[in-house]
């Protein structure tokens, strides 16, 4: 029996983020025997990953697991996982954006789908919450277009424009857009006291908090929040409250209005007219060095509901310009072409574009030991 496993492999940047492409089919069928091969080709538990792949951060330590479709509506399955980087574990209890930016290329140079010029339209199935990512991918001579003159902050350079359609993943966790019902809700939080909080569902299900409740002007660095062990804890807190009134997960973002801040990547200036307003996003224990994509979905619906807390912060202009702007630590996050639509029955939402690049970084092989994973 060989001593090492080679599984075919593909490393992908997607938007602001790095994943791990696998193909289904070349992984066991059990759960936990997948898991730990999939920990150990990422090189986890370990702070820095150094016997794997994985980049020994959150934004760097993603899984993408890709499949024929299950279902007749779509063309390709996508499943997502955090790969946790100290626990030999994997979350696939949420989606992530700037992953599924890559799916799309994924599928076209594989060839689960047909490249059609100029662009070619891929219908991916998140298996994470059985909702439907339809992706515009641009293409060139029956591959996918690299190149590109469209930049976003956080990444270097710019790329072909890939096109996000995040509709259809309004109220994916909950079923509606507003899990509990309200605009604002008001969170009796142990250890905080009483919180006032949106909640909203569009991919991943967001609570948004006031930054300034929290003693927060918007403008800090990740590392400035990541050293407030305090306010990290009170994080945490706030977002498990929201967890519990709509029994699922909530992601927290901080909101304030817009200002001057440094970014903390480029040491440049971001001016208040630039962005409609500001957000800090905690996930897992730490401070997102961007956005996720996710969430920039979510957090820019958000803002297109009167009554939210995104919304009140906001430029006042925002809701007639069907766009937004949104400020994070590494510069601005851009949501387009909302189409929001008030009924007497509800808010209804026909249309969220967010625009991302990706690059297929490296393809081969990962080689992980055979000894100590059970894998006959």
């Amino acid at each position: 029996m060989e001593e090492m496993i080679r599984i075919p492999t593909v490393l992908y940047r997607g938007g602001t983020s790095k994943a791990v492409f696998l193909k289904e089919n070349d992984l066991p069928k059990d759960a936990a025997q997948r898991d730990r091969i999939i920990c150990a080709i990422f090189g986890s538990p370990d702070k820095r990953q150094i016997d794997g792949l994985g980049g020994a951060d959150l934004l760097t330590s993603k899984l993408a697991i890709i499949g024929p479709s299950s279902r007749p509506d779509a063309d390709i399955d996508y499943t997502f996982g955090q790969v946790s980087i100290d626990s030999p574990t994997i979350y696939y209890g949420a989606v992530c954006g700037n992953v599924s930016a890559a799916v799309g290329p994924f599928a076209v140079d594989e060839g689960y789908v047909r490249a059609e010029g100029p662009s070619t339209t891929v219908r991916i199935h998140c298996t994470n919450n059985k909702r439907i990512i339809e992706a515009r991918v641009p293409v060139e001579g029956n591959r996918v277009k690299v190149g590109g003159d469209f930049a976003i902050d956080g990444v270097p350079g710019t790329g072909a424009k890939i096109e996000l359609n995040w509709s259809d993943m309004v109220g994916a966790n909950t079923g509606k857009l507003l899990p509990t019902g309200n605009v604002k809700d008001v969170l009796d939080v142990d250890g905080v006291g009483k919180v006032t909080v949106s909640i909203v569902d569009v991919g991943n299900p967001g609570v948004f908090v006031n930054a300034a409740d929290m003693g927060l002007a918007g403008t800090e660095s990740p590392d400035v929040i990541d050293a407030d062990a305090e306010l990290l804890k009170k994080s945490d807190a706030i977002a498990r409250a929201a967890m519990a009134k709509i029994n699922n997960l909530a992601l927290l973002t901080y909101i304030a209005p817009s200002t001057d801040y440094t970014n903390y990547v480029t040491g440049e200036t971001v001016k208040a007219g630039q962005a409609d307003f500001l957000v800090r996003m905690i996930f897992l224990g730490k401070t997102h060095k961007t956005f996720a994509a996710s969430m920039i979905n979510c957090c820019g619906t958000a803002a297109m509901i009167p009554g939210t807390v995104v919304n009140e912060a906001a430029a006042p202009d925002l809701v007639n310009r069907r766009s937004v702007r949104m400020g994070h630590p590494s510069g601005t996050a851009d949501l387009e072409g909302i189409e929001i639509v008030k009924a007497d029955s509800g808010i209804s939402v026909r249309k969220i574009l967010v625009y991302r690049t990706a690059r297929r970084l490296m393809e081969g092989y990962a080689f992980v030991r055979r000894d100590g994973l059970e894998i006959d």
